[in-house]
C-alpha cells in the first residue's frame, strides 16, 4: 500500500507541476511575444483581465497542488526503497519553491502595481504602466519557467527510477 501511495503522489506531482511549467512556459512562448507586439492600452488592458481571469479553482488546484504533492513525494521517499527517488524529488521541490518565490516576490507585485493602475478608461499614460510592468515581469516569467521545467524534469526522472524499483 505504501508503494502505491509512493507512485500515486509521485505521479500527481509530476503531472501538476507539468501542468504550472506549461503554463509559465505559454506566457514566455506566446502570450508575452503577442502581447509584447500590442499596442500599451492593449497590453495593460489585457495583462488586467489576465490576472483576475487566472485566479481560480482550477489555477489553485493546480498551484499548490504540485508543492503540496511534491512535498508529500519527498516525505514518502524518505525511507525504505524510496531512497533512490529521493534526491530527484527533493530537487524538484526546492525547485518550486524557487519558481513560487519568484511568483510571490516578483511577478504578484508586479501584477498589483499593474492592477493599482486603475481601470483601463483612467489610464492616462499607458506606456508609462506598461514600462514598469512587461521587461522585469518577462524576465522573472522566464526565470521560474526555467526552475518549473526543471522541477518537471526532476519528476520525471524520478518516475522513471521509482518505475524501476518497482518492476
Amino acid at each position: 500500500m505504501s508503494e502505491l501511495l509512493r507512485g500515486a503522489t509521485l505521479i500527481g506531482a509530476t503531472v501538476t507541476t507539468g501542468l504550472m511549467a506549461g503554463l509559465f512556459y505559454s506566457f514566455a512562448y506566446s502570450v508575452m511575444p503577442g502581447l509584447h507586439r500590442s499596442d500599451d492600452r492593449t497590453f495593460v488592458t489585457a495583462m488586467q483581465r489576465i490576472n483576475v481571469a487566472i485566479l481560480n479553482g482550477w489555477f489553485a488546484i493546480i498551484f499548490g497542488g504540485a508543492l503540496v504533492l511534491t512535498a508529500a513525494a519527498t516525505v514518502l521517499h524518505v525511507r525504505g526503497d524510496g531512497r533512490s527517488v529521493l534526491p530527484w524529488v527533493a530537487a524538484a521541490l526546492v525547485l518550486y519553491v524557487a519558481a513560487l518565490a519568484i511568483t510571490f516576490g516578483v511577478n504578484v507585485p508586479l501584477n498589483n502595481a499593474l492592477a493599482a493602475a486603475g481601470d483601463p478608461d483612467r489610464i492616462a499614460d499607458f506606456a508609462a504602466v506598461r514600462e514598469r510592468f512587461e521587461t522585469a515581469w518577462v524576465r522573472w516569467n522566464i526565470a521560474r519557467t526555467v526552475a518549473c521545467m526543471a522541477a518537471f524534469g526532476c519528476l520525471t526522472w524520478a518516475l522513471v527510477l521509482h518505475g524501476r524499483l518497482s518492476a
